[in-house]
């Protein structure tokens, strides 16, 4: 009898002690900081923090832990961090995402909205004095600015467009790449190259800002709509955690996200990988990515 209470008082202080040390790895989880990372947003990377760290750390606040944020300085390099697992959660532009995903498994949970729409437009912008009836046929030899790699509407979907077309970019224009959304509107806007790649967004937010003015530059082309940015998590990120994120993210009310984030968005909704299909499409079709086997 006596063996038989020691053995259930041993099984009791076992669980016991089971229960307490679950208790405390999940407490010690919970004091490490959510590395945070965002992509080159605004014309310099304080800009981008300031515009954009009210978001991360409300996500962070909502899940009662620390945080750190990583502000990129080109759109290639967030998606190496991300897929490296380097940060756990990144807001980041679509084609930047399907990257994470293809190289590391990162996976989208939210879309973000703009002016209550989850879709934006890639364009490219011009001197206004150029005369261009027919595009691009009227715009063969002019010098042309596209953003780097890592870029959706700066990069891919350009890129997509003009080799659907049987058009190579780096041989009909005097091609360069490699700049940001904002370095491209100025240089048009200062006559430092014909035409740049951007999207609608930023070039609204410039005009907004007063950084560049409505005589200044010209939309010469628009393209379909494309999924807005991503908001994405690390390959291996703890499911509960990946839940909460998603869910303090897709609760923001389009009156919280005055403060929170930038103008002009309005929240998030959730988004999975498929829903970036369009991109992995394009990312596919101009040899950046294989398809699936």
């Amino acid at each position: 009898m006596l063996k038989t209470l020691v053995a259930a008082l041993l099984v009791t202080l076992s669980t016991w002690a089971a229960s307490v040390g679950a208790m405390a790895a999940g407490a010690a989880t919970n004091t490490e900081p959510l590395r945070f990372a965002v992509g080159p947003f605004q014309p310099t990377p304080g800009d981008t923090r300031k515009a954009y760290e009210p978001f991360f750390k409300h996500i962070a606040d909502r899940l009662g832990r620390p945080y750190e944020l990583t502000v990129t300085t080109d759109w290639a390099g967030i998606a190496v961090a991300l897929g490296a697992g380097t940060v756990d959660a990144a807001w980041m532009g679509p084609w930047g995402y399907v990257l994470a995903n293809n190289q590391g498994a990162a996976q989208a949970v939210a879309t973000v909205t703009y002016d209550g729409k989850p879709t934006y437009h890639a364009i490219i912008v011009g001197r206004p004095d150029l005369t261009i009836q027919k595009w691009p046929d009227d715009a063969k030899g002019l010098s042309i600015s596209f953003a780097d790699v890592g870029s959706t509407s700066g990069w891919l979907v350009p890129t997509h467009w003009f080799k659907a077309r049987g058009i190579d970019p780096k041989a009909f224009f005097k091609y360069r790449e490699g700049a940001s959304h904002p370095a491209n509107q100025i240089a048009v806007a200062n006559g430092q190259v014909d035409l740049a790649t951007d999207y609608d967004r930023n070039m609204r937010a410039m005009l907004d800002k007063g950084l560049i003015k409505p005589d200044q530059v010209k939309v010469v082309w628009t393209s379909d709509p494309l999924p807005n940015d991503a908001l994405a998590v690390r390959k291996g990120l703890d499911p509960a955690t990946v839940a909460a994120i998603r869910d303090a993210a897709t609760s923001i009310t389009e009156d919280q996200a005055k403060t929170l984030l930038p103008p002009h968005y309005t929240g998030w909704v959730p988004a999975d990988h498929a829903s970036y299909k369009v991109i992995e499409d394009a990312g596919i079709a101009v040899g950046k990515l294989k398809p699936a086997s």
